[in-house]
């Protein structure tokens, strides 16, 4: 029979031709297995890329919340620190008054003790 149909173009035309679509629709499905492949790639990495954008964001966010945070923690030290402060400044003025009424308490004193000295008994 091999030898019939190499004997009719016609038949080897048939043939050529079914050759040539089993071989088109062999380049087909590798060509679209290969694409099928590249996209799955494609499409993880598109998914991390959305992932990622996602977390910058709250990176972002949370970053702002906390300078601001921060910002409110620095200004409760500095008026904690200006609190102090008066309150050393407060004690220092009482200290002050405390020596000066001292002070004028010995001499009322020293006064009085005089004047009892100088008293005619």
């Amino acid at each position: 029979m091999l030898l019939l149909c190499s004997d009719h173009p016609e038949l080897r035309d048939l043939g050529r031709a079914k050759r040539r679509r089993e071989a088109i629709t062999a380049a087909t499905c590798l060509t679209e297995a290969l694409v099928d492949h590249l996209n799955v790639g494609v499409a993880q990495a598109y998914m991390n890329q959305r992932k990622l954008d996602h977390e910058v964001k709250t990176l972002q966010v949370q970053a702002a919340q906390f300078a601001k945070q921060t910002g409110q923690w620095i200004g409760m030290v500095e008026n904690f620190n200006q609190a102090l402060k008066e309150i050393g400044d407060v004690e220092n003025w009482a200290r002050s008054i405390e020596l000066d009424m001292r002070t004028i308490a010995t001499a009322l004193e020293y006064v009085y003790k005089g004047q009892l000295q100088s008293a005619p008994s």
